[in-house]
């Protein structure tokens, strides 16, 4: 089966369709698939739904798909640093599913593993909790009942994540707190495509060292990195 493809263009020939679910992983602007959002955004695809923590800033990340209002829906636990998101979410012209960032990256870890829906009890009591199913348990002290919400898991059309190696039958390494949320993500792809910044030959991998098992890659491209800094903070000199 052939992974390894040329480029993002490429990686996503035949997988990109109006109307799409796509987690996407990163962190603000750490480990974000910024060729494959590049490539989102020149394929021209519209009516998206984004399943990130947040939407980079306006102008890197998927805040390059805000600008040109090819996103439909977020769901995301935190959008302070994107001017652009903010503005559209509260002019009406997008929809914003807000969830706690532990939530998030467990929906996403549920939906890998095929788990349609989990009890947590962050949220209970506010307005996460609103039109979700409420369950008690006996998880208090002496066993006490306590309140629960269920969330959904995460089960995406596309997965699009950022690592650091790769061999090339997708085995992914992660960089440091690059990996945040690019493991949960790939895992809740229908498929995933990984952009690296090396491609090793396969069983060159420690297998120790490996964080994502190739069964979860379809899709691999190598390419150069901008890997922007969002906020830069030095010593004075």
């Amino acid at each position: 089966m052939k992974k390894v493809y040329a480029n993002a263009t490429e990686a996503l020939e035949g997988v990109l369709s109006d109307g799409m679910f796509i987690a996407s992983g990163g962190f603000g602007l750490c480990g974000i698939p910024e060729l494959l959002l590049d490539a989102i955004k020149d394929s021209g695809v519209k009516d998206l739904t984004f399943a990130s923590n947040n939407a980079g800033v306006d102008d890197f990340g998927i805040g390059i798909l805000l600008q040109t209002k090819q996103v439909k829906k977020m769901i995301s636990s935190y959008v302070g640093e994107n001017a652009e998101f903010m503005r559209q979410y509260l002019s009406g012209e997008l929809e914003l599913e807000f969830n706690p960032q532990g939530t998030l990256a467990e929906r996403m870890r549920a939906g890998g593993a095929g788990i349609p829906g989990f009890f947590t009890k962050t949220g209970v009591g506010t307005v996460i909790a609103e039109g979700k199913l409420e369950k008690q348990f006996p998880t208090g002290p002496d066993g006490a009942m306590e309140d629960y919400i269920m969330e959904e898991g995460i089960f995406a059309d596309l997965a699009i994540v950022k690592a650091w190696k790769a061999d090339e039958t997708g085995n992914l390494v992660f960089r440091k707190t690059a990996r945040n949320f690019n493991a949960p993500a790939a895992t809740c792809g229908k498929i995933c495509i990984a952009e690296v910044e090396e491609i090793v030959p396969t069983g060159s991998l420690d297998p120790d060292a490996i964080h994502l098992p190739g069964i979860y890659v379809h899709r691999i491209i190598q390419g150069d990195h901008e890997k922007r800094i969002e906020q830069r903070t030095v010593r004075e000199a």
